[in-house]
């Protein structure tokens, strides 16, 4: 008989990046002694560029000095992928997870992120797919709807996915969005018929989706409140 595998979901709200990055450290190092079970962190970002262990600076399109003015700051990460953007109405999930108690291997990994974000546009009438060879992340025809960058560390996973509800799009035009040029960014919000329903239902609806595609059949839902009043350190 299968056991059934929980999963916490962390609903954070609006967290900072730098802070979100310290409190996945410390999850993963957690994980790793098994202090922690299967965890994913639920969020979103005030606006900020983020770049992968590659250090694709180049693609950044507007000086560094002039982020300040448009609002939006600049992070160095040590996830793969390369320069992508965060911002408000964006769907964010970082999973805390052992491969290894899955079972699977990195690349089924990234594949079951970008069906967890291809499930999602579907329940909104909305055809996305996986990127074609080199190209990461989700599409909807030319245009990329949501973006995949992960860490691996002996085998527990970090960093993850975010998907496009209706972000500002224009801050997608000061950098090459992740080092894939000539193509749209595109949202949720553009390419469906559909009524939206507040963004923490479909933020609810992806992870909903991601546990589903993952075998995680016990959710255990933490609010902002009670994750801090437990974790006083992570504020």
């Amino acid at each position: 008989m299968r056991i059934p595998r929980s999963l916490e979901v962390w609903k954070m709200g609006t967290v900072n990046y730098l802070d979100a990055l310290k409190l996945q450290e410390k999850l993963v190092a957690d994980r790793k002694t098994s202090k922690i079970a299967d965890t994913v962190l639920s969020l979103q970002h005030p606006p900020t560029y983020t770049l992968g262990k590659r250090r694709t600076d180049h693609n950044l399109l507007i000086p560094e000095s002039e982020l300040k003015k448009i609002g939006a700051e600049l992070c160095y990460t040590q996830r793969g992928g390369d320069i992508t953007f965060h911002g408000p109405h964006q769907a964010i999930l970082y999973p805390i997870i052992s491969l290894r108690d899955i079972g699977i291997g990195a690349r089924n990994y990234v594949e079951k992120l970008e069906l967890t974000m291809i499930e999602l546009a579907s329940l909104y009438g909305v055809r996305a797919c996986a990127g074609q060879k080199g190209e990461t992340g989700v599409w909807v025809g030319e245009r990329k709807i949501g973006a995949i960058g992960v860490r691996i560390s002996y085998g527990i996973t970090s960093h993850g996915l975010a998907f496009n509800i209706d972000p500002d799009l224009s801050y997608f035009k000061h950098i090459v969005p992740c080092g894939i040029a000539d193509k749209e960014v595109t949202s949720l919000r553009k390419e469906t018929d559909s009524m939206l329903p507040t963004e923490e239902v479909i933020q609810e609806q992806l992870i909903s989706c991601f546990a589903r595609l993952f075998g995680y059949s016990n959710l255990i839902w933490k609010e902002k409140g009670s994750i801090l009043s437990d974790n006083g350190e992570n504020r």
